[in-house]
This record gives structure tokens, C-alpha cells and sequence, in this order.
């Protein structure tokens, strides 16, 4: 297999790719309404996956990711991509079941790379539970890989982006700082200890948290990616028509991320999240760093829940025994003026 740097490929990698959360919102604004009485979650709150009432016991949850090389090793980028892909239908408190490959590749790049990258995605499907049934492949100058993946929950007893209630502890399941390390690996500035622990992460599948939170009483969840914490914590808080604080003291942090963000290693979508977030509103009397780190867009993310306060110990507890990097970070008060107040 001949050697090819992934990322190198790519002017933007995994979910750095996305296009802006205030560009997207302005986008789906114009397209139709679709009613359906047993669409339980569409498009309206922006939220993880799709959900559709197939019985009074099974709901379907539907979704799909993709994204551009995040990793160099091609079997490392399948393994993030189905993550990834997958993360949607546990932020929804649902079990994959099936999961379908969507590919671009280069029609003059060694196709053992390809395969590599399929093996990648199909040992995570593996790891799932869930079962690889096809997919579709284009040819294109930049690869890029994902699924599409459907889950099943319980249409009674699934997780929405919102509810979020006032004097909840918000819990984060896995380090931040995916993007900007992600960027000092382009750049050729990353240290090999800052590289493992984010190839780790990105490759943890949120199956062994979910599994976690199902025990205990979550009023909202959605998992961190694209958007970072705070785009995906905007939604939480305008879905909720509350406020989350969050505690930037108390944030999981990957190795050498406040370094690298001193060096103004800070990848696009940081600034579209920080856009988007403007708008809604926020206030920010965190280190500078620490407000990026907020913003920063992550690749298969960890699962943010908002759960209630007295709960949130033992929660904690139970993560950290399966050795993850989680934390609470934050809470639920009553609206303020701003979504967001980063302290």
C-alpha cells in the first residue's frame, strides 16, 4: 500500500469540515415543512438524528455523517468516521442496528487505502453491535468516508437536544480540543503524546457512556462535534429556553491543547461556532484559550447530558470507572439575557 498523508488531502478535516451552524439554520429555513404524526424528531430544534414511531415499543432513529480525512492512517480515519457517524444514535439513547457506507475516492489513489478505511469503519460497526449492510461509493479528488446509520429506542424513552432544566448539572463525556490538535497535526506541530490521546478519543465510541446515562434520568443530550461545545450548547439553551453556564476551570482538556492554542492554531469552524453563537447571545470572562477551547469544533465528540443535580455524582462515578475522560462542566439556571455564560 503506498504511503499517502489523509490529511494533507484536505483543507479542512473530519467536522472542521461543516458548514457554519448560522449558515446552515439560514439554509434549511427555505425548504419545506414535512408533518407526519409519528416523525417525533425532524428538523425543527436542529437536532442529532431523526426519530420516526414505527410501534407503541420501536422508534427508528436515522442519521448519517461524513467528513474529510482526520487522521493520516487510513484505517484510523475509518475507525473516527463510523464513531462519529455512530455518536448520533447514542445522543439519542438509541442502539444502532444498521449501518450503510457513503465513500469519495480518488480514482488514481491505491485502493488499498480504500480498504483500509472500510476496515476501519466496519470493526467499529463491529464494536456497535450493529451490522454493516452496503453503501455507495463516488469517485472525488478528496477522499472522504461515513455512515449512514439507523438505531432503534423506545419512542417513549428517547433523548432530545432539549429540556434541559433549571438546576441541572451539564456532564461532558470526553475531552475537548479535537480541532485544534487536528490543526497542529496539519502544521506539523504536535507532539506524539497530544497525537495518541486524540486519536484515542476520536475513536471511543459513546456506546460505553450511553449505556451509562440510560441507568439514570437525562432531560436533554446531544453530542459535541462540528459545532463544539458551545454551538451545540446554544441549541441546548434556545431548545430549552434556558441558560447554560459553563465552567471552563472544570472542561476535560487533551494534552497540549492550551499550547497550541496560544499559537493561534485554531481551526475555521471555531470562528463560524463563535458566529453563531454571538447571535443568540453569550458572555465570556474566560482565559482566551479557554473561550476557543469552548468553540472549537470536535471530531466524534463525547455526549453532553443535562442531568439533575443530585444525580450528576454518582453518574460521574460510573464513567470514570470505564477510565473516561469526563467532567461536569456546568449548569442549568433560568433564562438570562444570554444562552450562554462562559466563566
Amino acid at each position: 500500500m503506498e504511503k499517502v498523508y489523509l490529511t494533507k488531502l484536505a483543507p479542512n478535516c473530519g467536522c472542521a469540515a461543516k458548514v457554519g451552524p448560522g449558515t446552515l439554520a439560514g439554509v434549511l429555513c427555505g425548504l419545506p415543512k414535512f408533518q407526519d404524526p409519528h416523525l417525533l424528531v425532524g428538523t425543527e430544534t436542529s437536532d442529532d438524528a431523526a426519530v420516526y414511531k414505527i410501534s407503541d415499543e420501536i422508534a427508528m432513529i436515522q442519521t448519517l455523517d461524513f467528513f474529510t480525512p482526520v487522521a493520516d492512517d487510513p484505517y484510523d480515519f475509518g475507525q473516527i468516521a463510523a464513531a462519529n457517524a455512530l455518536s448520533d444514535v447514542y445522543a439519542m439513547g438509541g442502539e444502532p442496528k444498521t449501518a450503510l457506507n457513503i465513500v469519495a475516492f480518488p480514482k488514481d489513489m491505491d485502493t488499498a487505502i480504500l480498504g483500509e478505511i472500510l476496515k476501519g469503519g466496519a470493526d467499529k460497526v463491529l464494536e456497535a453491535g450493529a451490522v454493516l449492510a452496503g453503501g455507495h461509493t463516488i469517485q472525488d479528488d478528496t477522499p472522504k468516508y461515513g455512515l449512514s446509520v439507523t438505531g432503534f429506542v423506545h419512542p417513549d424513552k428517547f433523548w432530545k437536544n432539549y429540556g434541559a432544566q433549571t438546576g441541572d448539572k451539564l456532564i461532558l463525556t470526553k475531552p475537548l480540543g479535537a480541532g485544534i490538535i487536528n490543526t497542529a497535526i496539519k502544521a506539523d506541530l504536535v507532539s506524539e503524546r497530544a497525537r495518541e490521546a486524540v486519536l484515542k478519543s476520536m475513536k471511543t465510541l459513546n456506546k460505553y457512556a450511553c449505556e451509562i446515562l440510560k441507568k439514570y434520568t437525562i432531560h436533554a443530550c446531544t453530542d459535541v462535534t462540528g459545532f463544539g461545545l458551545g454551538g451545540h450548547g446554544t441549541e441546548m439553551a434556545e431548545g430549552s429556553n434556558k441558560t447554560l453556564v459553563i465552567d471552563t476551570q472544570a472542561l476535560p482538556v487533551l494534552p497540549d491543547v492550551e499550547e497550541y492554542a496560544s499559537m493561534g492554531l485554531i481551526p475555521g469552524g471555531a470562528y463560524r461556532n463563535r458566529e453563531f453563537a454571538a447571535k443568540t447571545g453569550y458572555i465570556s470572562t474566560a482565559e482566551l484559550w479557554r473561550e476557543d477551547l469552548v468553540f472549537d469544533p470536535q471530531t466524534s465528540g463525547g455526549l453532553l447530558a443535562a442531568v439533575p443535580a443530585e444525580e450528576a455524582e454518582e453518574i460521574l462515578k460510573e464513567l470514570k470507572e470505564l477510565l473516561l475522560p469526563c467532567a461536569v462542566i456546568g449548569e442549568v439556571i433560568d433564562r438570562e439575557e444570554h444562552t450562554l455564560l462562559i466563566r
